[in-house]
């Protein structure tokens, strides 16, 4: 994209355009949920029109300016959950970094910004994010028992799913590293997609493609992790070590979730070998997420590719 304004007025203009966006994804019902995903696209542009430092000092500004106008807290949100992850993104493009590694440094970015934004809510604005969100989804469920228990439903049964969703909500504590990961991941791939679409539009060089989907695979020291991970959670269980307990956990849960991309890709590349055509691969792939048991079982034939690697034994390209 040849620029035929002052780098001055440029960095002015894409400054603009975050606050504009910044506002529009508050105050624009619905809309401003797909609109905010763009949020820091502007900064991704600049930083690698012009550097880390004009990305950062945009960042600085659309921050200051938005305050004014949405209150710290939403800014806070809106600058630390988009804007580092479009200074880190656009300063990996600018040095000609791989897609891979563009990525991974956008979600190591967003996970720790979800660290910064709930250490300043809980110990300095002294707000419990994780209580207030149980107590809503408890509220939630409660409301649908009572309307349950209105309509005649059996007390015993009743109270069976009660227990259950207590003992699911008493987990979840011990899961927020987690859902902030999540939350991390969520926010670098909105991040990288939108950048793309818009690059594409602005006729800008972004980043080569990701491998294809079919070719991923993760490192066989991720099946070292899970096992470790496992015998720290039956250890923190037995032995009441909250610590040990909480720390295994959630990395079974983010090595279980690679296994199962992996898993995933396994599929995929046995779909290529059968020439099994783009819907109905995807609409399997949505029947899987949708079923726990057969999440499960996609996981561990990740994990287990890991080791023995079915794509390079089985594959008919091989």
């Amino acid at each position: 994209m040849e620029s035929k304004v002052t780098p001055t007025v440029e960095g002015g203009l894409l400054t603009a355009v975050a606050v504009v966006l910044g506002l529009a994804s508050v105050y624009l019902p619905l809309v401003g949920l797909f609109i905010e995903f763009f949020c820091a696209v502007p900064i991704v542009v600049l930083t690698v029109r012009q550097g880390i430092a004009k990305g950062a000092l945009a960042l600085i500004a659309s921050f200051l300016i938005l305050t004014m106008f949405i209150g710290p807290l939403l800014a806070m949100r809106i600058a630390l959950s988009f804007g580092i992850c479009g200074l880190v993104l656009g300063y990996c493009i600018k040095k000609n970094l791989s897609a891979v590694k563009c990525f991974v440094a956008t979600l190591i970015t967003s996970f720790f910004a979800q660290v910064i934004a709930i250490a300043i809510l809980t110990f300095v604005m002294e707000i419990n994010l994780m209580e207030i969100e149980m107590s809503s989804v408890k509220e939630m469920f409660d409301e649908t028992f009572r309307i349950y228990e209105i309509a005649g439903m059996d007390k015993q049964v009743l109270n069976q799913l009660r227990g259950q969703v207590d003992a699911t909500l008493a987990f979840m504590k011990y899961l927020m590293p987690f859902l902030l990961f999540l939350m991390g991941l969520i926010n670098a791939l909105a991040c990288y997609i939108t950048s793309k679409w818009v690059f594409a539009k602005l006729r800008m060089k972004f980043v080569e493609p990701m491998p294809k989907f079919a070719e991923w695979r993760f490192p066989k020291s991720i099946l070292y992790i899970v096992a470790f991970s496992a015998i720290g959670v039956y250890w923190g269980e037995t032995r009441e070590w909250i610590t040990l307990y909480t720390i295994s956990v959630n990395i079974a849960f983010v090595s279980t979730g690679i296994g199962f991309l992996q898993g995933l890709s396994v599929l995929s590349a046995t779909a290529d070998d059968f020439n099994i055509s783009k819907f109905w691969r995807r609409l399997f792939f949505i029947v899987i997420i949708l079923n726990m048991l057969l999440i499960e079982i996609v996981a561990f034939t990740g994990l287990f590719d890991m080791a023995f690697d079915y794509r390079k034994k089985f594959s008919k390209k091989a």
